[in-house]
């Protein structure tokens, strides 16, 4: 596994932007395919986005295509949520997800390593 920490979350207002960073541990970053989802009280984790190992390859969730963009930095160990055009709908708590299954499997299953979340409030 690899250890996930996120950062960048608080709370905006509908139409503001955020940057959500995560910080992985240096051993075997770069074997995991990175993921974003997020949960709402009362609501299953949901996928938002994912980015393959090399970082060439990216999936999101229509609710979010052309919203957010997934980024990763290898030096760096880092993965990147920019979400533009905020929505209420899109408060939840988001989390930090690598996995070692194809970038193109989607599901919270495909992942075995999970951040503690950050909380998104998008006020009306």
């Amino acid at each position: 596994q690899v250890q996930l920490v996120e950062s960048g979350g608080g709370l905006v207002q509908a139409g503001a932007s955020l940057k959500l960073s995560c910080a992985a541990s240096t051993l075997t970053f770069n074997d995991y395919k990175m993921g974003w989802f997020r949960q709402a009280p009362g609501k299953e984790r949901e996928f938002v986005a994912s980015i393959s190992r090399l970082g060439s390859i990216t999936y999101y969730a229509d609710s979010v295509k052309g919203r957010f963009t997934i980024s990763r930095n290898s030096t760096k160990n880092m993965v990147y949520l920019q979400m533009n055009s905020l929505k209420p709908e899109d408060t939840a708590v988001y989390y930090c997800a690598g996995g070692q299954g194809a970038v193109w499997t989607v599901g919270a299953e495909s992942y075995e390593s999970w951040g503690q979340g950050t909380q998104v409030t998008v006020s009306s």
